[in-house]
């Protein structure tokens, strides 16, 4: 695409901190560096999200997380954890409409980052739940 930051990337077009490449996926440095190491992992394929991915794409993105992941682990020893993020679409606070995955190691729970869930359990039945499972099941592609 011609004015995705991260297809420029990819093109060489822009700079950026190359961790790992092949020649499906790319992994850099987020220029946000929300904790040191954050890392971005990208298909090399412009597709905008997680909904565009076909099964072979998925296989091949996901596959590259463990490899990563240890990679920011081992390069330093104050590392004691890492998030490993994807937002898809705006109101998933996707901001790149380029799909990436964060991997964003943790070094202390005061870390710049956090993710906090509701607790919603009290609002939903046994049988609503069971109404919602069904409903993805459902939906489901073989």
């Amino acid at each position: 695409m011609e004015e995705c930051i991260f297809c420029k990337i990819i093109n060489r077009e822009i700079p950026s901190h190359v961790v790992y490449e092949d020649e499906d996926v790319l992994a850099f440095l987020d220029i946000t560096q929300v904790t040191k190491g954050h890392t971005l992992l990208i298909p090399k394929l412009h597709v905008s999200d997680i909904f565009e991915y076909n099964q072979e794409l998925a296989a091949t993105i996901f596959s590259r997380l463990p490899k990563v992941a240890r990679a920011i682990e081992k390069s330093d020893p104050a590392i004691k954890g890492l998030n490993i993020v994807n937002n898809n679409r705006e109101v998933a606070y996707q901001t790149v409409f380029h799909s990436h995955v964060h991997l964003i190691p943790r070094y202390d729970t005061k870390d710049d980052f956090s993710m906090r869930f509701g607790n919603h359990m009290a609002d939903y039945t046994p049988d609503q739940l069971s109404t919602v499972a069904q409903s993805i099941k459902n939906e489901l592609e073989d």
